[in-house]
């Protein structure tokens, strides 16, 4: 296994013209970044908005109270330990910060936000060491030393987020005066001498870094951080860090990564991990690593991911199960893993151009990053169970709640991973939407937006995305520019829409109409100013069934309408009854009304006596009574219910 480099300097100026978090110097499609898409509107501009006004500000405020950013100053006083506050990552929590206020700022100017932005900067900066190294929780007398606690430390973790931090910086305001970047390179520097060829022969214990340190070479022309990057992924799955109670699988110690036929152990460390390692397979040419990550992708993701695409089922060590192992009431589902498995899925896209790591994207955007914030983006879900049987708790607003806690969204975690994760995701999401190749323009990912970009060509190109989705499942993609030669407007026909239908405007009439398949649709013409490509997505609720080997749910079946997973929530059960003593009618059809879905459910008759197991008694529902559903991403936000989104059925 060779994780040798090519020899020629990665392209660090093409980088910095792409404004987004994932630029790899060879892919099938060159990703347009926050410069050249810009959401205007819509379920995810409405997002994007309460996130920029309202959980960027949350997030400083608590990052304040908890002192987690105070710890920074403490260590540039020289007084740590004393008053040190928060788990050993909490540094991250501040990084991401950085990283979300970086993207935001690439969106929009906002003086004030800028000025937060390097204040924050100048007491991170203040607490560096000398030779480079950066964490308030290691290091000085009275803590641990530096680099003793590889398996539970995370101090390369909370240095990725702080290099990913700095490539956001160097992307949206290149050559800015505020040092981050110079922050970065020097603790990166110091990691590289620490950790390289002939230093310490192991990694961390959370993944993370990998990636970050691939993007940092790719922002920076340095090729020393990918080195580390594949030396960090080669080291992987050789029994290196300590045993523990869950076994190295939790670390992906277990085997090494090519080797490897599915995604295992923690969630969050197993997809942040691929990632990073797609980005080592890319930049070292390493085909049979990229081939390995693939099919890895593909059978985590047809036996370990949930409906709603979440993944891990394990509550104890956060991580996946085996195979099917996918119950809805014990569901982790951490939304970081969710984010985690869009950075992985992205990077596949960009390499391969295959449509089904997009539609991945999309289930998990709309049914687990947008359930995790609550609608005044202050709160959040750390983790999104598919059937809550007991109403939640109404958390305490000032209060830290237990990171694990599910039963309604809490303002801030003791882990709180979760909240400047999905801050970052939203503030980079414009960079999510399409891409470009010798060929033309694919849009994956559907919002109202403004696409503008140059070919590889030179030809200039400018779009307009006009669509209420998912509301309904029109996208119209109006052309604003005369082309004098043909190019190709590429839209993703989604896995779930079979019998969609695609139409080409021009001159104010329909010139050509077809219907499409699920995968992508292409239309190849010399565009002219006012074309209109109009996609025609089936939006009718849909019952699906589950695989007959996940056995936690067989026997019941989810609704679903477009990209968005539906459930029953007892909020909108006559009385507010509990969703576990109803029943669907599988012989009726979901219908749309008042812009609800509703479905026939009926009572289930309880067992008799004390004993909760008894013969079995064939017959029907009783009488049905019609119920509304909700989209799941808005479930938890009438205040505390049951919840569901696998269904019995009668």
């Amino acid at each position: 296994m060779s994780t040798t480099l090519p020899t020629r300097p990665l392209d660090s100026a093409a980088a910095r013209t792409v404004v987004a978090p994932v630029v790899p110097s060879r892919a099938r499609l060159r990703p347009l970044g926050l410069d050249e898409v810009r959401i205007t509107g819509g379920f995810w501009g409405e997002r994007q908005r309460v996130n920029a006004a309202h959980t960027l500000s949350h997030i400083l405020d608590r990052l304040e109270s908890e002192g987690w950013l105070p710890n920074f100053d403490r260590a540039a006083a020289g007084t740590l330990p004393a008053g040190r506050r928060g788990r050993e990552f909490s540094d991250s929590e501040v990084y991401k910060y950085l990283e979300a206020a970086a993207w935001e700022l690439g969106r929009h100017d906002d003086e004030e936000l800028e000025r937060t932005f390097r204040a924050v900067v100048e007491r991170v900066g203040a607490a560096q060491e000398i030779d480079g190294y950066l964490n308030t929780e290691f290091g000085r007398p009275g803590q641990q030393p530096r680099w003793s606690d590889l398996e539970w430390g995370h101090e390369l973790y909370c240095l990725g987020h702080l290099f990913q931090a700095a490539v956001a910086r160097e992307r949206t305001r290149p050559g800015a005066d505020d040092g981050l970047l110079l922050i970065a390179r020097r603790a990166a520097d110091l990691v590289c001498e620490v950790f390289g060829a002939d230093g310490i022969p192991s990694f961390c214990g959370h993944p993370e870094i990998e990636a970050a340190l691939a993007e940092l070479a790719r922002v920076t022309g340095d090729e020393r951080y990918a080195a580390q990057a594949a030396l960090f992924v080669a080291r992987r799955g050789h029994d290196t860090l300590a045993d523990i109670e869950w076994g190295r699988r939790y670390f992906q110690d277990d085997v090494p990564i090519r080797d490897a036929t599915a995604l295992s152990g923690h969630a969050v460390r197993a997809n942040y991990l691929a990632a990073g390692a797609v980005d080592v397979a890319v930049e070292t040419r390493d085909d049979d690593l990229l081939d390995a990550l693939r099919a890895q992708w593909t059978r985590t993701r047809g036996r370990r991911t949930y409906i709603t695409g979440g993944q891990g089922s394990h509550h104890q060590d956060e991580a996946f199960g085996d195979d099917w192992e996918l119950p809805s009431d014990r569901a982790y589902s951490e939304t970081c893993a969710g984010i985690a498995s869009v950075m992985f899925s992205w990077r596949l896209l960009l390499s391969g151009g295959e449509s089904a790591y997009a539609d991945l994207i999309e289930r998990t955007l709309f049914n687990v990053v947008a359930t995790s914030p609550s609608a005044d983006g202050r709160s959040f879900f750390y983790a999104n169970t598919l059937h809550q049987r007991v109403p939640g708790v109404v958390p305490d607003p000032d209060a830290t709640s237990p990171r694990a806690s599910s039963s309604l969204r809490a303002p801030w975690f003791e882990v709180s991973c979760c909240p400047p994760n999905v801050a970052r995701t939203l503030a980079s999401l414009d960079a999510y939407i399409a891409t470009a190749d010798d060929r033309g323009i694919q849009i994956h990912q559907y919002a109202p937006a403004e696409i503008r970009t140059t070919l590889d060509d030179g030809r200039d190109v400018s779009l307009r995305v006009d669509t209420a989705y998912p509301s309904d499942g029109t996208v119209r993609v109006s052309v604003d520019r005369d082309a004098d030669e043909p190019w190709t407007l590429s839209l993703r026909v989604p896995e779930w829409a079979e019998g969609a239908a695609l139409r080409v405007w021009s001159g104010g009439a329909v010139v050509e109409t077809v219907s499409v398949a699920p995968g992508r649709a292409d239309v190849t013409r010399a565009f002219r100013a006012g074309d209109v490509v109009e996609l025609e997505l089936p939006m009718a609720p849909r019952v699906v069934d589950p695989d007959p080997r996940i056995d936690a749910v067989r026997g019941c079946v989810a609704v679903e309408r477009g990209p968005e997973v539906l459930a029953l929530e007892s909020t909108d059960l006559p009385g507010h009854g509990d969703v576990g003593e109803v029943a669907l009618d599988r012989g009726s059809t979901p219908t749309e009304q008042d812009g609800r879905v509703w479905v026939d459910v009926a009572r289930r008759a309880a067992h008799p006596g004390d004993w909760p197991y008894t013969q079995a008694v064939s017959g029907g529902l009783g009488e049905t009574e019609r119920v509304a559903l909700v989209p799941y991403h808005d479930w938890g936000n009438r205040g505390p219910s049951t919840m569901r989104v696998w269904i019995p059925t009668a």
